[in-house]
């Protein structure tokens, strides 16, 4: 079950190299303390844009997704990140996700992206799997209307 308060970031464009990677989409996914809502923000950026547009921000009652939270959280807890950090996209989907909560502290990509070498752990097949299904349920948290 996941924790009562949480924040998560997905970034989809990690991987550099010279240069730090240019995003294609962020979003955040905050549920503050005691809070019935979790608050959705985020932009993305067009094709052949310079820069993220940022769409309105919205909330969603947290018991219509409570279901693909705890889903969510015990994928991320069962999967491994790079090493060191930043290193490699060892999901291979040029994706990131970070999630923070009183009992899990988890990212991988790094903060600056991907580009800094090979990692030392390597994901396996079940393992891209669970991270594309982690990347799916961000996805249509972000598209959910209340």
């Amino acid at each position: 079950m996941a924790p009562s308060e949480y924040s998560l970031r997905l970034q989809k464009g990690i991987v550099g190299g010279f240069a730090p990677p240019t995003p294609d989409a962020i979003y955040t996914i905050t549920r503050p303390k005691d809070h019935a809502d979790i608050n959705i923000a985020g932009g993305e950026r067009p094709t052949g844009t310079p820069s993220l547009q940022e769409f309105a921000p919205k909330s969603i009652p947290h018991s219509d997704a409570v279901t693909l939270i705890d889903e969510l959280h015990g994928i991320l807890k069962d999967l491994p990140t790079e090493q060191p950090p930043g290193s490699e996209d060892i999901y291979g989907l040029n994706t990131s996700i970070a999630w923070g909560s009183d009992d899990l502290e988890w990212f991988n990509g790094g903060p600056a992206g991907c580009g800094g070498g090979e990692s030392s752990v390597k994901a396996t097949a079940q393992q891209k799997e669970k991270f594309k299904r982690a990347v799916e349920i961000v996805e249509h948290l972000v598209k959910k209307d209340k």
